[in-house]
Protein backbone atom coordinates (compact mmCIF):
# COMPACT_ATOMS: atom_id res chain seq x y z
CA UNK A 1 0.00 0.00 0.00
CA UNK A 2 1.35 3.47 -0.96
CA UNK A 3 2.66 5.63 1.73
CA UNK A 4 3.29 2.72 4.24
CA UNK A 5 6.75 0.89 5.46
CA UNK A 6 7.89 -1.43 7.79
CA UNK A 7 10.13 -0.19 10.72
CA UNK A 8 12.48 -1.50 12.68
CA UNK A 9 12.18 0.17 16.44
CA UNK A 10 15.18 -2.63 17.65
CA UNK A 11 15.86 -6.13 16.72
CA UNK A 12 13.20 -8.26 18.69
CA UNK A 13 10.65 -5.40 16.70
CA UNK A 14 11.19 -5.92 13.30
CA UNK A 15 8.71 -5.77 10.82
CA UNK A 16 6.46 -5.76 13.90
CA UNK A 17 5.07 -2.10 13.75
CA UNK A 18 3.77 -0.63 10.71
CA UNK A 19 4.61 2.92 10.56
CA UNK A 20 3.44 5.53 7.63
CA UNK A 21 5.20 7.87 5.43
CA UNK A 22 4.31 11.20 5.21
CA UNK A 23 0.85 12.19 4.00
CA UNK A 24 1.49 13.16 0.08
CA UNK A 25 -0.31 16.46 -1.57
CA UNK A 26 -2.95 14.09 -2.82
CA UNK A 27 -3.55 12.70 0.81
CA UNK A 28 -3.46 16.44 2.08
CA UNK A 29 -6.80 17.82 0.17
CA UNK A 30 -8.42 14.44 0.66
CA UNK A 31 -7.75 12.59 -2.61
CA UNK A 32 -6.51 8.91 -3.49
CA UNK A 33 -5.58 8.07 -6.51
CA UNK A 34 -6.60 4.28 -4.97
CA UNK A 35 -9.99 4.65 -4.07
CA UNK A 36 -12.44 7.32 -4.28
CA UNK A 37 -14.27 8.44 -1.23
CA UNK A 38 -17.12 10.61 -1.96
CA UNK A 39 -20.04 10.42 1.04
CA UNK A 40 -22.93 12.70 1.27
CA UNK A 41 -24.64 14.56 3.96
CA UNK A 42 -28.66 15.30 2.99
CA UNK A 43 -30.58 17.89 5.40
CA UNK A 44 -33.99 17.89 5.17
CA UNK A 45 -35.55 20.70 7.49
CA UNK A 46 -38.56 19.07 9.79
CA UNK A 47 -42.12 20.73 9.16
CA UNK A 48 -45.20 21.38 11.52
CA UNK A 49 -47.41 18.44 11.02
CA UNK A 50 -50.45 20.13 13.26
CA UNK A 51 -52.80 18.90 16.32
CA UNK A 52 -54.22 16.01 13.79
CA UNK A 53 -50.74 14.22 13.92
CA UNK A 54 -51.60 12.01 17.12
CA UNK A 55 -50.95 7.91 17.69
CA UNK A 56 -52.24 6.87 20.54
CA UNK A 57 -48.40 5.10 21.15
CA UNK A 58 -46.78 8.08 21.15
CA UNK A 59 -49.10 11.47 21.82
CA UNK A 60 -49.11 14.29 19.52
CA UNK A 61 -46.60 15.03 17.27
CA UNK A 62 -44.85 18.82 16.91
CA UNK A 63 -42.78 18.37 14.18
CA UNK A 64 -41.80 15.90 11.67
CA UNK A 65 -41.40 14.46 8.08
CA UNK A 66 -44.20 12.57 6.24
CA UNK A 67 -43.04 9.48 4.58
CA UNK A 68 -40.95 10.18 1.41
CA UNK A 69 -38.73 9.27 -1.05
CA UNK A 70 -35.01 9.83 -0.54
CA UNK A 71 -31.54 9.37 -2.23
CA UNK A 72 -29.80 6.54 -0.69
CA UNK A 73 -28.29 7.23 2.88
CA UNK A 74 -27.58 4.17 5.99
CA UNK A 75 -26.96 6.69 8.99
CA UNK A 76 -29.62 9.63 10.30
CA UNK A 77 -29.87 12.06 13.08
CA UNK A 78 -31.44 15.53 13.61
CA UNK A 79 -29.73 18.69 13.99
CA UNK A 80 -30.36 22.31 15.11
CA UNK A 81 -27.68 25.69 14.78
CA UNK A 82 -27.78 26.46 18.87
CA UNK A 83 -25.98 23.48 20.26
CA UNK A 84 -26.45 24.90 23.78
CA UNK A 85 -30.39 24.15 23.45
CA UNK A 86 -31.60 21.02 24.23
CA UNK A 87 -34.06 18.85 22.59
CA UNK A 88 -36.79 17.95 25.57
CA UNK A 89 -38.45 15.51 23.99
CA UNK A 90 -38.99 12.28 21.77
CA UNK A 91 -37.48 11.55 18.32
CA UNK A 92 -38.87 8.16 16.21
CA UNK A 93 -37.85 7.71 12.81
CA UNK A 94 -38.82 4.46 10.34
CA UNK A 95 -37.07 3.95 7.10
CA UNK A 96 -37.24 1.82 3.83
CA UNK A 97 -34.94 -0.55 3.12
CA UNK A 98 -32.87 -0.23 -0.82
CA UNK A 99 -32.67 -4.11 -0.50
CA UNK A 100 -36.42 -5.18 -0.62
CA UNK A 101 -38.42 -2.01 -0.09
CA UNK A 102 -39.88 -2.66 3.19
CA UNK A 103 -40.47 -0.44 5.83
CA UNK A 104 -38.72 -0.53 9.48
CA UNK A 105 -40.80 -0.26 12.62
CA UNK A 106 -40.50 3.22 14.38
CA UNK A 107 -37.35 3.43 15.66
CA UNK A 108 -36.37 5.38 18.82
CA UNK A 109 -33.54 8.06 18.00
CA UNK A 110 -31.48 9.04 21.31
CA UNK A 111 -31.82 12.60 21.64
CA UNK A 112 -28.76 13.74 24.50
CA UNK A 113 -25.93 13.81 22.56
CA UNK A 114 -23.92 16.56 24.18
CA UNK A 115 -22.96 14.41 26.46
CA UNK A 116 -20.36 13.66 23.81
CA UNK A 117 -18.60 17.08 23.06
CA UNK A 118 -15.57 18.68 23.56
CA UNK A 119 -15.13 20.25 27.05
CA UNK A 120 -16.25 23.81 27.43
CA UNK A 121 -14.29 26.49 27.04
CA UNK A 122 -11.94 24.33 24.68
CA UNK A 123 -11.49 26.09 20.55
CA UNK A 124 -12.98 22.99 19.38
CA UNK A 125 -16.44 23.65 21.55
CA UNK A 126 -16.52 27.54 20.77
CA UNK A 127 -15.86 26.83 17.16
CA UNK A 128 -18.78 29.11 15.47
CA UNK A 129 -20.01 25.62 12.98
CA UNK A 130 -20.86 23.52 16.10
CA UNK A 131 -24.16 22.64 16.06
CA UNK A 132 -26.91 20.87 18.81
CA UNK A 133 -27.51 17.23 17.72
CA UNK A 134 -28.96 13.80 18.51
CA UNK A 135 -27.38 10.84 18.55
CA UNK A 136 -27.07 9.05 14.78
CA UNK A 137 -28.48 6.27 14.43
CA UNK A 138 -27.71 3.59 11.62
CA UNK A 139 -30.84 2.16 9.78
CA UNK A 140 -28.30 0.69 6.66
CA UNK A 141 -28.80 1.00 2.96
CA UNK A 142 -32.32 2.62 3.04
CA UNK A 143 -34.27 4.97 0.37
CA UNK A 144 -37.28 5.94 2.19
CA UNK A 145 -37.55 7.99 5.64
CA UNK A 146 -40.86 8.99 7.98
CA UNK A 147 -40.04 11.39 11.23
CA UNK A 148 -42.14 12.29 14.18
CA UNK A 149 -40.95 14.56 16.92
CA UNK A 150 -42.94 15.04 20.07
CA UNK A 151 -41.87 17.82 22.82
CA UNK A 152 -41.61 16.13 26.49
CA UNK A 153 -44.66 15.61 28.57
CA UNK A 154 -45.58 18.83 30.45
CA UNK A 155 -42.02 20.41 29.08
CA UNK A 156 -41.71 23.85 29.25
CA UNK A 157 -39.06 24.48 26.57
CA UNK A 158 -40.12 24.24 23.18
CA UNK A 159 -38.23 21.96 20.32
CA UNK A 160 -34.75 23.76 19.11
CA UNK A 161 -35.23 26.35 15.90
CA UNK A 162 -34.32 24.91 12.80
CA UNK A 163 -34.63 21.20 13.26
CA UNK A 164 -33.38 19.15 10.49
CA UNK A 165 -33.08 15.79 9.78
CA UNK A 166 -29.33 14.88 8.12
CA UNK A 167 -29.27 11.91 6.17
CA UNK A 168 -25.66 10.44 5.67
CA UNK A 169 -24.29 7.59 3.26
CA UNK A 170 -21.27 6.33 3.59
CA UNK A 171 -19.65 6.95 0.53
CA UNK A 172 -17.62 3.71 -1.28
CA UNK A 173 -14.99 2.09 0.80
CA UNK A 174 -14.28 -0.66 3.37
CA UNK A 175 -17.52 -2.75 4.18
CA UNK A 176 -19.82 -0.67 1.82
CA UNK A 177 -22.50 -2.60 0.17
CA UNK A 178 -22.66 -3.86 -3.11
CA UNK A 179 -24.04 -1.06 -5.10
CA UNK A 180 -28.30 -1.51 -6.01
CA UNK A 181 -29.08 -1.26 -9.55
CA UNK A 182 -29.20 2.17 -11.34
CA UNK A 183 -33.04 2.81 -11.35
CA UNK A 184 -33.34 2.33 -7.28
CA UNK A 185 -30.81 5.08 -7.01
CA UNK A 186 -32.75 7.44 -9.50
CA UNK A 187 -35.66 6.72 -6.85
CA UNK A 188 -34.31 9.28 -4.76
CA UNK A 189 -34.37 13.21 -3.79
CA UNK A 190 -37.45 14.47 -1.57
CA UNK A 191 -38.44 18.35 -1.10
CA UNK A 192 -36.56 20.73 0.14
CA UNK A 193 -33.13 18.16 -0.09
CA UNK A 194 -29.50 19.72 0.16
CA UNK A 195 -26.82 17.95 -0.93
CA UNK A 196 -23.53 18.73 0.62
CA UNK A 197 -21.60 16.71 -1.53
CA UNK A 198 -18.06 15.23 -1.39
CA UNK A 199 -16.83 17.90 1.14
CA UNK A 200 -19.89 18.34 3.02
CA UNK A 201 -21.07 21.37 4.50
CA UNK A 202 -18.51 23.50 6.60
CA UNK A 203 -15.26 21.18 6.70
CA UNK A 204 -14.09 22.91 9.18
CA UNK A 205 -10.21 22.54 7.02
CA UNK A 206 -8.26 20.58 4.82
CA UNK A 207 -6.89 17.50 4.73
CA UNK A 208 -4.20 15.97 6.74
CA UNK A 209 -0.55 17.62 6.27
CA UNK A 210 1.36 15.54 8.54
CA UNK A 211 1.70 11.55 9.40
CA UNK A 212 -0.43 9.75 11.58
CA UNK A 213 0.32 7.30 14.40
CA UNK A 214 3.97 7.01 15.79
CA UNK A 215 4.91 10.64 14.28
CA UNK A 216 7.89 8.88 12.03
CA UNK A 217 9.15 11.04 9.17
CA UNK A 218 9.43 10.32 6.00
CA UNK A 219 12.75 9.01 6.15
CA UNK A 220 11.45 6.10 8.77
CA UNK A 221 13.51 7.37 11.61
CA UNK A 222 11.03 7.95 15.26
CA UNK A 223 10.36 11.13 15.49
CA UNK A 224 7.84 13.39 17.50
CA UNK A 225 4.73 15.75 16.50
CA UNK A 226 5.69 18.51 15.77
CA UNK A 227 3.85 21.39 18.35
CA UNK A 228 3.02 24.79 17.90
CA UNK A 229 2.30 27.31 20.34
CA UNK A 230 -1.17 27.12 20.92
CA UNK A 231 -2.14 25.35 24.14
CA UNK A 232 -5.60 23.62 24.73
CA UNK A 233 -6.57 23.00 28.61
CA UNK A 234 -3.53 20.17 29.18
CA UNK A 235 -2.94 19.36 25.81
CA UNK A 236 -0.73 21.02 22.70
CA UNK A 237 -2.40 21.60 19.17
CA UNK A 238 0.73 20.68 16.52
CA UNK A 239 1.06 22.21 13.37
CA UNK A 240 -0.06 19.01 11.30
CA UNK A 241 1.95 16.36 12.12
CA UNK A 242 0.33 13.68 13.52
CA UNK A 243 2.40 11.29 14.39
CA UNK A 244 -28.50 -10.92 22.42
CA UNK A 245 -25.75 -10.07 18.77
CA UNK A 246 -23.94 -13.91 18.56
CA UNK A 247 -23.29 -14.83 15.10
CA UNK A 248 -20.86 -17.05 13.04
CA UNK A 249 -18.51 -14.67 12.70
CA UNK A 250 -14.67 -14.94 14.66
CA UNK A 251 -11.84 -12.58 14.75
CA UNK A 252 -8.33 -13.29 17.02
CA UNK A 253 -10.66 -12.12 19.59
CA UNK A 254 -13.39 -13.85 19.77
CA UNK A 255 -16.84 -14.76 17.78
CA UNK A 256 -19.03 -11.45 16.37
CA UNK A 257 -21.89 -11.18 13.71
CA UNK A 258 -21.38 -12.24 10.51
CA UNK A 259 -18.29 -11.75 8.27
CA UNK A 260 -15.71 -9.28 9.55
CA UNK A 261 -14.16 -6.73 6.82
CA UNK A 262 -11.04 -7.41 5.61
CA UNK A 263 -8.68 -4.48 5.90
CA UNK A 264 -6.50 -3.72 2.61
CA UNK A 265 -2.32 -4.60 3.36
CA UNK A 266 -0.81 -2.06 5.48
CA UNK A 267 -3.74 -0.39 7.03
CA UNK A 268 -3.65 -2.45 10.54
CA UNK A 269 -1.31 -2.33 13.08
CA UNK A 270 -0.12 -5.60 13.89
CA UNK A 271 -0.83 -7.10 17.48
CA UNK A 272 2.87 -7.36 19.50
CA UNK A 273 3.63 -10.07 21.73
CA UNK A 274 4.55 -8.54 25.37
CA UNK A 275 8.33 -8.76 24.56
CA UNK A 276 8.13 -6.27 21.46
CA UNK A 277 5.82 -4.36 23.16
CA UNK A 278 7.50 -3.61 25.62
CA UNK A 279 10.53 -2.87 23.27
CA UNK A 280 8.25 -0.59 21.56
CA UNK A 281 7.72 1.35 24.47
CA UNK A 282 11.23 2.00 25.56
CA UNK A 283 11.91 3.49 21.94
CA UNK A 284 8.70 5.45 21.96
CA UNK A 285 9.83 8.41 24.72
CA UNK A 286 8.54 11.20 21.93
CA UNK A 287 5.90 9.60 21.29
CA UNK A 288 3.51 11.73 23.92
CA UNK A 289 4.53 8.59 26.96
CA UNK A 290 6.60 8.09 29.72
CA UNK A 291 8.54 5.02 28.81
CA UNK A 292 9.59 4.34 32.20
CA UNK A 293 6.52 4.67 33.28
CA UNK A 294 5.16 2.13 30.54
CA UNK A 295 7.47 -0.94 32.29
CA UNK A 296 7.07 -3.37 33.39
CA UNK A 297 2.99 -3.52 33.26
CA UNK A 298 1.97 -2.59 29.58
CA UNK A 299 -0.62 -4.80 28.18
CA UNK A 300 0.84 -6.26 24.89
CA UNK A 301 -0.55 -4.29 21.98
CA UNK A 302 -3.99 -5.19 20.32
CA UNK A 303 -4.40 -5.32 15.95
CA UNK A 304 -5.57 -1.54 15.17
CA UNK A 305 -7.00 -0.56 12.12
CA UNK A 306 -5.74 2.70 11.27
CA UNK A 307 -8.12 5.64 10.01
CA UNK A 308 -7.09 4.63 6.04
CA UNK A 309 -8.61 0.55 6.87
CA UNK A 310 -12.03 2.08 7.62
CA UNK A 311 -11.90 4.86 4.52
CA UNK A 312 -11.63 8.19 6.92
CA UNK A 313 -11.69 11.19 4.32
CA UNK A 314 -9.32 13.35 5.62
CA UNK A 315 -10.24 16.32 3.89
CA UNK A 316 -13.41 16.65 6.36
CA UNK A 317 -11.46 16.77 9.75
CA UNK A 318 -8.84 20.00 11.16
CA UNK A 319 -5.76 19.54 9.79
CA UNK A 320 -4.23 20.22 13.03
CA UNK A 321 -3.97 17.78 16.12
CA UNK A 322 -4.70 18.72 19.96
CA UNK A 323 -3.11 16.93 22.33
CA UNK A 324 -3.49 16.38 26.46
CA UNK A 325 -0.49 15.91 28.46
CA UNK A 326 -1.14 12.15 29.48
CA UNK A 327 -3.77 9.22 29.67
CA UNK A 328 -4.98 8.95 33.47
CA UNK A 329 -8.50 7.12 32.74
CA UNK A 330 -10.59 5.69 29.70
CA UNK A 331 -13.97 6.20 29.18
CA UNK A 332 -15.97 3.45 27.66
CA UNK A 333 -19.23 4.08 25.59
CA UNK A 334 -21.56 2.54 23.46
CA UNK A 335 -21.97 4.82 20.03
CA UNK A 336 -26.12 4.49 20.82
CA UNK A 337 -26.09 4.07 16.67
CA UNK A 338 -28.36 0.80 16.89
CA UNK A 339 -27.02 -3.16 16.76
CA UNK A 340 -28.66 -3.68 13.01
CA UNK A 341 -25.25 -4.01 11.34
CA UNK A 342 -22.71 -6.38 10.45
CA UNK A 343 -19.50 -6.63 11.56
CA UNK A 344 -18.60 -6.56 7.22
CA UNK A 345 -20.33 -2.92 7.75
CA UNK A 346 -18.87 -1.72 10.88
CA UNK A 347 -15.92 0.57 8.23
CA UNK A 348 -19.31 1.82 6.79
CA UNK A 349 -20.52 3.00 10.12
CA UNK A 350 -17.55 4.77 11.32
CA UNK A 351 -17.52 6.53 8.06
CA UNK A 352 -21.09 7.75 8.80
CA UNK A 353 -20.00 8.35 12.39
CA UNK A 354 -17.03 10.58 11.36
CA UNK A 355 -19.41 12.09 8.87
CA UNK A 356 -22.16 12.87 11.19
CA UNK A 357 -19.80 14.19 14.21
CA UNK A 358 -17.64 16.51 11.69
CA UNK A 359 -20.23 17.59 8.85
CA UNK A 360 -23.45 17.86 10.97
CA UNK A 361 -22.09 18.62 14.60
CA UNK A 362 -19.43 20.85 13.69
CA UNK A 363 -17.28 18.90 15.60
CA UNK A 364 -13.19 18.98 14.54
CA UNK A 365 -12.98 15.26 13.93
CA UNK A 366 -14.85 11.70 15.21
CA UNK A 367 -15.52 12.20 19.10
CA UNK A 368 -13.48 8.94 19.99
CA UNK A 369 -10.16 7.92 20.15
CA UNK A 370 -11.06 4.49 19.19
CA UNK A 371 -14.11 2.31 18.28
CA UNK A 372 -14.53 -1.56 18.77
CA UNK A 373 -17.36 -3.38 16.44
CA UNK A 374 -19.41 -6.52 17.42
CA UNK A 375 -16.48 -8.53 16.05
CA UNK A 376 -13.98 -7.64 18.59
CA UNK A 377 -11.67 -5.45 15.56
CA UNK A 378 -10.32 -1.86 16.96
CA UNK A 379 -10.22 0.73 14.83
CA UNK A 380 -8.38 4.38 15.26
CA UNK A 381 -10.85 7.45 16.04
CA UNK A 382 -9.80 11.00 16.12
CA UNK A 383 -6.79 11.11 14.36
CA UNK A 384 -3.45 12.28 16.07
CA UNK A 385 -1.88 8.67 16.44
CA UNK A 386 -2.82 5.77 18.67
CA UNK A 387 0.03 5.58 21.11
CA UNK A 388 -0.53 9.69 21.66
CA UNK A 389 -2.99 11.48 24.42
CA UNK A 390 -5.20 12.79 21.52
CA UNK A 391 -7.99 15.39 23.24
CA UNK A 392 -10.99 13.46 22.08
CA UNK A 393 -14.66 14.76 22.31
CA UNK A 394 -16.24 11.28 23.88
CA UNK A 395 -16.73 12.71 27.63
CA UNK A 396 -17.83 16.39 27.89
CA UNK A 397 -15.79 17.91 31.42
CA UNK A 398 -13.45 14.61 31.08
CA UNK A 399 -12.04 14.90 27.91
CA UNK A 400 -8.90 15.90 29.32
CA UNK A 401 -6.22 13.42 29.98
CA UNK A 402 -8.61 10.46 28.71
CA UNK A 403 -9.17 8.21 26.25
CA UNK A 404 -12.66 7.15 25.02
CA UNK A 405 -13.31 4.22 23.58
CA UNK A 406 -17.14 3.26 21.80
CA UNK A 407 -18.37 -0.09 21.20
CA UNK A 408 -20.36 0.29 18.23
CA UNK A 409 -23.96 -0.43 18.96
CA UNK A 410 -26.67 0.23 21.89
CA UNK A 411 -26.26 -1.78 24.78
CA UNK A 412 -29.04 -0.71 27.17
CA UNK A 413 -30.50 -4.22 27.26
CA UNK A 414 -28.52 -5.72 24.60
CA UNK A 415 -25.47 -7.89 25.95
CA UNK A 416 -22.50 -7.08 24.17
CA UNK A 417 -20.65 -9.29 22.41
CA UNK A 418 -17.69 -11.06 24.43
CA UNK A 419 -15.20 -10.46 21.48
CA UNK A 420 -16.32 -6.69 22.11
CA UNK A 421 -15.79 -6.78 25.46
CA UNK A 422 -12.30 -8.56 25.54
CA UNK A 423 -10.95 -6.24 23.12
CA UNK A 424 -11.98 -3.43 25.17
CA UNK A 425 -9.59 -5.37 28.38
CA UNK A 426 -6.90 -5.67 25.54
CA UNK A 427 -7.23 -2.29 24.41
CA UNK A 428 -6.81 -0.33 27.83
CA UNK A 429 -4.23 -2.71 28.90
CA UNK A 430 -2.13 -1.43 26.13
CA UNK A 431 -3.26 2.53 25.90
CA UNK A 432 -3.22 2.88 30.16
CA UNK A 433 -0.08 1.00 30.71
CA UNK A 434 1.86 3.56 28.12
CA UNK A 435 1.49 5.59 31.21
CA UNK A 436 1.88 3.33 33.74
CA UNK A 437 -2.09 3.20 34.68
CA UNK A 438 -3.60 0.10 36.80
CA UNK A 439 -6.38 -0.99 35.20
CA UNK A 440 -7.83 -1.88 38.37
CA UNK A 441 -7.11 1.33 40.04
CA UNK A 442 -8.62 5.04 40.28
CA UNK A 443 -7.75 8.29 39.44
CA UNK A 444 -8.79 12.28 40.57
CA UNK A 445 -10.14 14.22 37.77
CA UNK A 446 -10.72 17.63 37.61
CA UNK A 447 -13.83 18.69 35.41
CA UNK A 448 -14.40 21.03 33.04
CA UNK A 449 -17.96 21.73 33.46
CA UNK A 450 -20.59 19.35 32.81
CA UNK A 451 -24.42 18.09 33.47
CA UNK A 452 -22.89 15.80 36.76
CA UNK A 453 -20.03 17.65 38.03
CA UNK A 454 -19.53 21.61 38.13
CA UNK A 455 -16.44 23.30 36.22
CA UNK A 456 -13.67 22.68 38.75
CA UNK A 457 -15.04 20.21 40.79
CA UNK A 458 -12.98 17.06 41.70
CA UNK A 459 -14.54 13.73 40.56
CA UNK A 460 -12.50 10.13 41.75
CA UNK A 461 -13.81 7.82 39.15
CA UNK A 462 -11.79 4.24 37.85
CA UNK A 463 -9.29 4.52 35.61
CA UNK A 464 -11.69 2.32 33.44
CA UNK A 465 -15.32 4.13 33.58
CA UNK A 466 -18.11 4.31 32.06
CA UNK A 467 -19.38 7.80 30.10
CA UNK A 468 -22.16 7.71 32.86
CA UNK A 469 -19.37 8.19 35.72
CA UNK A 470 -18.81 11.33 34.23
CA UNK A 471 -21.61 12.52 32.98
CA UNK A 472 -25.40 11.80 33.66
CA UNK A 473 -26.13 9.39 30.69
CA UNK A 474 -27.36 5.94 30.26
CA UNK A 475 -24.24 5.90 28.43
CA UNK A 476 -22.43 2.80 27.88
CA UNK A 477 -25.07 1.16 28.25
CA UNK A 478 -26.47 -0.73 31.40
CA UNK A 479 -25.50 -4.02 29.90
CA UNK A 480 -21.94 -2.62 28.52
CA UNK A 481 -21.77 -1.25 31.77
CA UNK A 482 -22.20 -4.58 33.90
CA UNK A 483 -18.98 -5.59 32.13
CA UNK A 484 -16.78 -2.83 33.18
CA UNK A 485 -15.67 -5.10 36.45
CA UNK A 486 -14.83 -8.01 33.97
CA UNK A 487 -13.04 -5.32 31.89
CA UNK A 488 -10.53 -3.71 34.26
CA UNK A 489 -9.83 -7.42 36.09
CA UNK A 490 -9.29 -9.28 32.36
CA UNK A 491 -6.83 -5.93 31.75
CA UNK A 492 -5.22 -6.09 34.64
CA UNK A 493 -3.74 -9.42 33.99
CA UNK A 494 -2.60 -8.41 30.58
CA UNK A 495 -0.32 -5.97 32.38
CA UNK A 496 0.75 -8.88 34.55
CA UNK A 497 -0.41 -6.99 37.50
Amino acid sequence: MRGYLVSSISAACAAALVLPLSLTAGAATGADPEREIPGTTRSLPLEPLGPAATDRSFGAVVQGLPRRDVAPFSLLGLVWEDAAAELEGTVEVRTRSLADGTWSAWQRVETHNADHAADPGTEESAAGRVRGSTAPLWVGPSDGVEVRVKRADGGSRPLPEGLRLDLVDPGDGPGSDPAPAAGDRARGGGDGEADTGADGTDPGGAGGTGTEEDGTEEDGTEGDSTEGDSTEGDGTEGDGTEGDEDGTGTTASGPGTGTPATPAPGTVLPALDRDDTEAAAAAGGTLGFDAAAAQPHIGPRPAIVIRKGWGADESLREKTFVYTSTVKAAFVHHSATGNNYTCQQAPSVLRSIYRYHTVSSGWRDIGYNFAIDKCGNIYEGRAGGVARPVLGAHTLGFNTNSTGIAVLGTYSSSNPPQAAVTAVAQLTAWKLGLHGVDPKGSVTLVSGGSGKYAKGAKATLNTIAGHRDGFATDCPGSRLYGQLGTIRTASAALQGR
